[in-house]
């Protein structure tokens, strides 16, 4: 499966299943940005079971397999274990949190409105209702987002609207590194590898806690993936 072949009503399987986009962050690619990565996942019983994630204009190599951890290897990190730092801060909440968003193709109509309600919400101060994050980046690249996540570069990571094959390999990279992914709406906390929602977070204790304050900080119900 993967976008150059996908064809609309394509439907995961629970056979193994090679989920691939051969760029993902294609507008970075085109303007020469280099936040731009090769995504191959592998899912067995639509569950992300292997990982690699590879950039190539910094030749960053992220890698992971289910239930057997998951590894850096670039300039200064040679099979490197993730997250980069074993014991990392505990999630005390948004307003110590770098987020990445991104804003997508589309955009009009609810989910659009739904992602800037919820941006707003997440950058304005605390006197005015906000959570005050310590910034938002939208970077271009869903693979490299959740392998940051995964580093720990990131703290929480949010989508609506990217696909499995965006996904698949930053997946098993992100949990085996202890991080989570739930739902980008509020109270599904297993979520599909195909259904186009997202809530990205680094290990650390207190996870399931931020989890929930990022929940209460969106605004409205994304309808992308619903059926």
């Amino acid at each position: 499966m993967g976008e150059e072949t996908y064809k609309p009503g394509d439907k995961l399987t629970s056979a193994p299943t090679f989920i691939v986009d051969p760029i993902d962050g294609t507008t970075n690619f085109v303007h020469g940005y280099p936040y731009v990565s090769i995504s191959l996942g592998f899912a067995i019983d639509q569950i992300p079971t292997v990982g690699v994630v590879y950039n190539p204009f910094t030749r960053s190599l992220y890698s992971g397999i289910k239930g057997s951890g998951s590894f850096l290897t670039d300039a200064t990190h040679d099979h490197v274990r993730l997250p980069l730092n074993p014991d990392p801060e505990p999630l005390d909440g948004l307003d110590k949190c770098l987020v990445a968003v991104e804003w997508g193709s589309d955009r009009s109509g609810n989910d659009y409105e739904v992602k800037v309600a919820t941006f707003r919400k997440l950058c304005a101060s605390k006197a005015d209702g906000g959570a005050m994050v310590h910034s938002l980046r939208s970077l271009g690249s869903a693979a490299l987002n959740l392998c940051a996540v995964a580093a720990g570069n990131l703290d929480v990571y949010w989508e609506a609207g990217c696909w499995a094959w965006d996904v698949c390999a930053g997946w098993v990279i992100l949990k085996e590194a202890g991080g989570e992914i739930v739902d980008a709406n509020r109270g599904n906390w297993t979520p599909g590898v195909d259904e186009r929602r997202y809530l990205a977070v680094r290990k650390g204790e207190g996870q399931r806690g931020l989890i929930e304050e990022f929940w209460g900080n969106v605004q409205g119900t994304l309808e992308v993936g619903v059926e």
